[in-house]
């Protein structure tokens, strides 16, 4: 657990520094965490080449090592790397921010985001967990997962994010049939109001799903609902063309 832990703060530390170069003080303030914790996860980040210090006792910023860290701190060796493309194509023929998300047991962890440029900013939730059943990306493993692993994610109590908040295995059962059939799955304000999302699977040469790629905008103008099904072929076939690159 506390390597874990490690990993999640190093995401926050690096998700801070991309909005520029920032000193500890300013980090520790962002995350949330002690000035003493911050420094030595600087350090660290430093000596892997994901950061650099501007000059001795000065501020931090990314440097080139970042994806290929990144990569391995989630277990997946050049992942990131691999989906950064996408995602940037992603956000270009769409029109809102993409991401994507690694299985961590019950929840999905987000490892990435590219954010749309627009006015109307969209929380970045790189480097936080969502429940499995609240989001498209958690309902794109449960949809792949074995039926024994299914059956036990839902023998737990399942908790409501929102009011839309999908929690009847039943329904959730057929929600992840129709999943299998269709490749996609749609989200609308169940993790969070205002906020709608699609996702897809990335499967590894085994055929099994080892991330999903997604897209999420305001619920006001996202999807539009005559484009529903196309959104999800074109994440679909842009989750095809990793998998295929990954291979």
């Amino acid at each position: 657990m506390a390597v874990v832990q490690s990993v999640h703060r190093a995401f926050a530390i690096l998700r801070a520094l991309s909005s520029g170069p920032l000193g500890v003080t300013e980090v520790s303030q962002r995350v949330g965490l002690p000035k003493s914790t911050v420094a030595r996860l600087l350090a660290a980040l430093d000596e892997e080449g994901a950061i650099r210090q501007i000059q001795a006792g000065g501020r931090y910023s990314l440097d080139d090592g970042l994806l290929d860290l990144a990569g391995e701190m989630t277990g997946h060796r050049n992942l990131l790397a691999v989906a950064r493309s996408h995602l940037l194509d992603l956000v270009d023929s769409i029109g809102e921010t993409s991401g994507i998300g690694v299985r961590e047991d019950r929840e999905i962890y987000y490892a990435d985001h590219v954010e749309f440029d627009s006015q109307v900013q969209i929380r970045n939730w790189t480097g936080e967990h969502a429940a499995l059943h609240l989001v498209p990306s958690g309902l794109v493993f449960l949809a792949h997962m074995k039926a024994e692993d299914v059956d036990a994610y839902l023998d737990e109590t399942l908790e409501a994010a929102t009011p839309q908040s999908e929690v009847d295995p039943i329904k959730i059962r057929q929600r992840l049939g129709q999943i299998r059939r269709v490749g996609y799955s749609w989200v609308h304000e169940e993790f969070a109001e205002g906020l709608n999302s699609v996702a897809a699977p990335v499967f590894n040469t085994r055929g099994d799903v080892i991330a999903a790629l997604h897209v999420h905008g305001p619920a006001y103008r996202f999807p539009d609902p005559e484009q529903t099904h196309d959104l999800g072929i074109l994440l679909v076939a842009t989750c095809e063309r990793m998998t295929r690159q990954l291979g």
